[in-house]
């Protein structure tokens, strides 16, 4: 076959050569396409064309033939780097499928219900850096009671998300009757434990809200700090307690703490793609966000959040450099 496209190829040259037509370097063009259909590689492209040059005018100097031998070995190795690219491409493709189809699956099992408690007004945002959000939300509702957690993977990608569903249906099956922040990751804490990569751990804060005694109890896995801020005198303070990552040890204890909240308190939840967000002159500290906060402590748990967002990715120019989470639970007076 290679020699029938030669001799068509020759043709095509030879009548070229003699007009030099627009329509005679079309049908040039055109035939190209032989060469794609024959998957004929670049460099048996520069053979068919010296030797039809040889053939019509074979009295050339010797400095063409040699500059289309020096041309072959190029295209020899641009053939070869040509198609590495082309199949990498390929794979690129087929991993961003897969990833597309992974973040459509994420989405659907990580979904949570928003809590609809009295006299509590809640808001958060959870934004991913990349395609795959390693920051995970999930609320759990029972009656005069909204408990959230807040969790971190420490990893990238498929696994993280992974990693985050298996939490989620873990949490879908915690006993009613004991729903403690503190006994709530103490479950969590075996599961992970048992089935999670060594190389992989979480960071959770859980908190829940009684709308009874207006009693906001809380437990840390080596999370960030929540926000608590006291309206009466219009300061913050954090919420810490001690207690190891998801997956370290299957015996760990988490400490539980608890604060009673007032009309305009609010808790707020985040994780480090909030506190470690980096700008031109290195990170923030905990004062801006305090500040942000503040500016906007009259508005709604959402509105405040949605305010804390822009503003820091403002910042950042848009660009986060992690996944970005926060949640707002805040006291709303007592309707009459």
């Amino acid at each position: 076959m290679p020699e029938v496209v030669g001799r068509q190829y020759k043709e095509i040259l030879k009548k070229y050569l003699e007009t030099h037509s627009e329509e005679d370097l079309y049908v040039g063009q055109q035939f190209s396409r032989r060469f794609i259909e024959k998957e004929i590689a670049p460099e048996d492209v520069i053979s068919i064309h010296k030797n039809a040059l040889l053939q019509l005018h074979p009295t050339l100097q010797d400095e063409v033939w040699d500059s289309l031998d020096f041309l072959i070995e190029m295209m020899i190795h641009y053939g070869l780097t040509l198609r590495e690219h082309q199949s990498l491409i390929r794979k690129q493709e087929a991993i961003q499928m897969e990833m597309d189809v992974a973040t459509k699956v994420q989405d659907t099992l990580l979904k949570t219900k928003m809590p609809n408690v009295s006299g509590l007004d809640i808001g958060f945002i959870s934004q991913p850096a990349k395609q795959m959000n390693g920051d995970y939300v999930y609320f759990l509702n029972q009656e005069q009671e909204s408990g959230v957690a807040v969790a971190d993977v420490i990893g990238k990608g498929l696994p993280a998300a992974l990693c985050m569903s298996m939490i989620k249906f873990g949490m879908d099956g915690l006993p009613d009757e004991n729903t403690s922040p503190q006994n709530v990751l103490s479950i969590l804490n075996r599961i992970v434990e048992k089935s999670v990569d060594d190389s992989m751990f979480v960071s959770m804060f859980y908190g829940k809200y009684n709308a009874k005694n207006t009693t906001f109890s809380y437990a840390s896995a080596g999370h960030e700090p929540a926000l608590h801020f006291d309206s009466k005198a219009e300061a913050f303070s954090e919420l810490d307690a001690k207690g190891l990552l998801l997956g370290v040890k299957p015996d760990s204890a988490y400490e539980e703490r608890s604060v009673v909240l007032k009309d305009g308190d609010f808790i707020v939840m985040m994780t480090d793609g909030v506190t470690e967000t980096r700008t031109a002159d290195g990170f923030i500290d905990m004062n801006t966000i305090q500040n942000l906060l503040y500016e906007v402590k009259d508005k709604t748990a959402q509105g405040m959040a949605e305010h804390v967002y822009q503003k820091l990715s403002d910042i950042q120019n848009y660009q986060l450099t992690d996944d970005f989470t926060i949640v707002i639970f805040k006291k709303e007076p007592e309707q009459v």
